[in-house]
């Protein structure tokens, strides 16, 4: 049997120098007893994948609201390119695929429904301001449930660093920390404009021409161009870096991304971007005046953090779907129907 101890003494000799080790973690919150079988990276990447959060990520928006296709990217299928993007760049520079998966599968767990816009608006209402990095720690520290349904999932110190490092000022302490933050950048640019030529709102020959020459004309190609210099560049400099002209030319895309599909008004249309400010507000405010209309594990955590903590995270970890059906069965009327008049006379 090649068990957890095999598995680390192998770590060290295949794993390179600015690989993460798992026996030199720095541990958990809440020591733990060792598994007999996986690494402590392996316990929380399996931990990651059977939350709730993460399943929930299928039905929430990357930039397209509500779309009707099959094929346009939404929160989880980005989460899966990341873990992908990261894993090739971390096995092509000796670092632990185990650790950087653990970190992508739960980047984005504290995504709002509705993409960027829906956080957004949840920052302008909840007081102390939202970020959605920030909310993927308190996801896996506190909001999803462990062993014995204890409150969080008592991950090890270099999951929950690249979690909440993955985006905003703060670095990650590890090289796969930073992979990943790198990766995920790589992944939503290439994949959004994917997305943008399905949509029609823009095709590929409007990308910008020095940047396909230099990164390519086609998904494949831009990916495999960004990968393959990060692997280079990385080893060359002894730290995850891009190449200077990669660099360059991928953050020149994501400007013309912004100016002419984040920002289009075929994509955040003033009227859908109203609904969903409106309905965002609507739900909290909603939910502020009437906390005990929240599920009852949401209502059993007010007396410890707060009503508008708590309805924050309520919110933030709705589909967009769900928001929706909340929003319809609060605000909306239903129509009188003969089943519930003979339920109330009975």
């Amino acid at each position: 049997m090649i068990d957890r101890v095999i598995q680390e003494k192998r770590e060290y000799e295949l794993l390179s120098d600015m690989g993460t080790k798992s026996a030199e973690s720095r541990g958990r919150a809440e020591a733990e007893e060792p598994d007999p079988v996986r690494t402590e990276f392996q316990r929380d990447r399996d931990r990651i994948i059977h939350t709730k959060a993460i399943r929930r990520l299928m039905h929430k928006t990357q930039v397209f609201l509500s779309p009707e296709g099959d094929h346009f990217s939404t929160r989880l299928t980005h989460t899966l390119d990341v873990a992908q993007i990261s894993r090739s760049i971390s096995r092509g520079l000796g670092l632990n695929e185990d650790l950087t998966e653990a970190i992508a599968l739960g980047h984005d767990l504290g995504h709002t429904p509705f993409g960027h816009n829906g956080e957004q608006y949840l920052d302008e209402r909840y007081p102390d301001g939202f970020r959605h990095n920030e909310q993927s720690l308190r996801v896996v520290d506190i909001l999803e449930k462990g062993h014995g349904g204890r409150s969080g999932l008592n991950l090890t110190a270099e999951v929950r660093d690249g979690i909440v490092n993955h985006s905003g000022p703060g670095i990650p302490f590890t090289n796969e920390g930073m992979v990943v933050r790198i990766s995920d950048r790589i992944a939503y640019i290439n994949d959004d404009i994917e997305d943008a030529v399905m949509a029609g709102v823009i095709s590929e020959d409007d990308l910008p021409r020095d940047c396909v020459k230099v990164l390519g004309n086609d998904h494949r190609t831009r990916i495999n161009t960004l990968v393959t210099d990060m692997i280079v560049s990385s080893e060359k400099a002894g730290r995850i870096v891009q190449g200077e002209e990669c660099g360059f030319y991928m953050n020149k895309l994501r400007d013309y991304m912004f100016e002419h599909v984040y920002r289009s008004e075929v994509v955040k249309q003033v009227a859908e971007m109203f609904k969903v400010r409106h309905l965002i507000f609507s739900l909290y405010d909603f939910y502020l005046e009437h906390p005990y209309e929240m599920p009852e594990e949401h209502i059993a955590m007010l007396y410890l953090y707060g009503t508008d903590e708590v309805v924050k995270d309520y919110i933030a970890g709705m589909t967009d779907r769900y928001a929706i059906k909340m929003y319809n069965h609060l605000f909306v009327p239903s129509g009188w129907r003969l089943s519930d008049n003979i339920k109330q006379k009975g």
